[in-house]
């Protein structure tokens, strides 16, 4: 994370601002596209945490991320605009009391349509890139994780799911739904299908689509970001009605 500041185009402020769709004093929600690293990318290129640098205050203090989306992951992320907001948020999602809820497409929907995935997760890395693969319980690196995914709506080209991370490991919803035999549209990784409905699927076809979080002066927070338009469109060239 950078702490010195980063001069940023009018263009990149201008941006950054436009993904707004939250904003108080202690908290900032952004709708981040997809291909924008969250933080730390190796691609020289400004992340969102370098963006950031849009909302600093006159004494140079700037929101921090308190979690993180895949770089090719579009949606709802939180920023906090304070250290007590930061450190709030921090622990709120350290207590699982922070539901995330994310849409995805694959291409049939799963059998049954909604239910609970429990599959420890190991992370390993292959040259520089790095991966999560499903283990046995017990195996050495393996973390607990659990998934909850819901069918949203099928056709015969293809089905529109609901995912819920109830824990939060690398690259979790992605391997959990392959892991079920229904890998993501767009999944290079983790085998996903590369069209639907005989349309060129344009990248990772998932979506961060609501968070809600405890406030940190109380109450609840929740946040939504649109589905993008690539994403509308190969559901709608599918047959599929996105909510909202």
């Amino acid at each position: 994370m950078s702490r010195q500041p980063i001069a940023l185009s009018d263009a990149e402020v201008a941006a950054v601002r436009s993904w707004v769709v939250h904003e108080d004093a202690h908290v900032l929600a952004l709708n981040k596209p997809s291909g924008l690293s969250s933080q730390g990318g190796r691609i020289k290129a400004h992340t969102l945490d370098d963006l950031l640098w849009a909302f600093a205050r006159t004494n140079g203090k700037r929101p921090e991320l308190v979690h993180r989306l895949d770089r090719d992951t579009s949606g709802v992320i939180l920023a906090a605009r304070t250290k007590p907001a930061a450190a709030f948020l921090g622990k709120a999602l350290q207590g699982r009391r922070v539901r995330k809820t994310y849409l995805a497409l694959v291409e049939r929907a799963p059998e049954p349509r909604e239910g609970r995935i429990e599959r420890p997760l190991r992370r390993e890395e292959i040259g520089r890139e790095a991966y999560s693969r499903v283990v046995e319980p017990g195996a050495e690196g393996a973390q607990a994780s659990e998934s909850l995914y819901r069918t949203l709506a099928a056709s015969e080209a293809g089905a529109l799911v609901e995912l819920r991370p109830l824990t939060g490991r690398m690259h979790q919803l992605r391997v959990h739904m392959a892991a079920i035999g229904r890998p993501l549209v767009g999944d290079v990784r983790y085998g996903g299908a590369l069209t639907l409905a005989g349309r060129a699927a344009p990248r990772l076809m998932l979506h961060a689509w609501r968070i809600s979080a405890p406030h940190p002066e109380g109450g609840e927070l929740t946040a939504e970001a649109p589905v993008p338009d690539d994403m509308r469109a190969l559901a709608e060239a599918a047959g599929l009605s996105l909510p909202g």
